[in-house]
């Protein structure tokens, strides 16, 4: 991803849940109501985790709010689940990851590339409570560090 102003919905929380191995990009399939909510930015990704099921990726509780121009005779579920586009070579690697004790796939962002909504999904294990607090700690000494600089300022 290279541009922030392309970023549609990021999700803040998985860096603090995961430790992130590697990232990969996919393309989402995704009806035309779910495009003209992306555009207006009405997505969530906070509690959305992705599946392997028969050798595709699919993408679970994500949660996509319908614009209100949506048609009244058809009614769109905003939480379905969306399938995710990759490589086929990509895709057995993510098996054989997934198949190891504690790794885990997430996405951690939506964004558009050229005309097309991409998610960058991650391949991550699962941080410790220990781990959590150890970033709480150093988020705070930071945030401290840095207002005893602009006071001395």
């Amino acid at each position: 991803m290279n541009n922030s102003s392309c970023l549609i919905a990021l999700n803040k929380k998985a860096r603090y849940d995961y430790h992130i191995e590697q990232t990969f990009e996919a393309g989402v399939v995704l009806q035309g109501w779910e495009v003209k909510s992306l555009r207006a930015k009405k997505v969530q990704l906070q509690d959305s985790h992705i599946i392997i099921k028969k050798g595709e990726l699919w993408l679970l509780n994500s949660i996509i709010t319908p614009l209100i121009t949506v048609s009244t005779h058809f009614v769109p579920d905003q939480s379905r689940t969306r399938k995710l586009l990759l490589n086929k070579s990509e895709i057995s690697k993510l098996c054989g990851s997934v198949e190891r004790k504690g790794y885990t796939l997430i996405p951690l962002s939506l964004y558009w590339k050229n005309s097309l909504v991409k998610c960058e999904i991650a391949l991550a294990k699962g941080k410790k409570e220990h781990d959590k607090r150890q970033i709480i700690k150093e988020r705070d000494w930071q945030r401290s560090k840095d207002r005893l600089i602009k006071s001395l300022k």
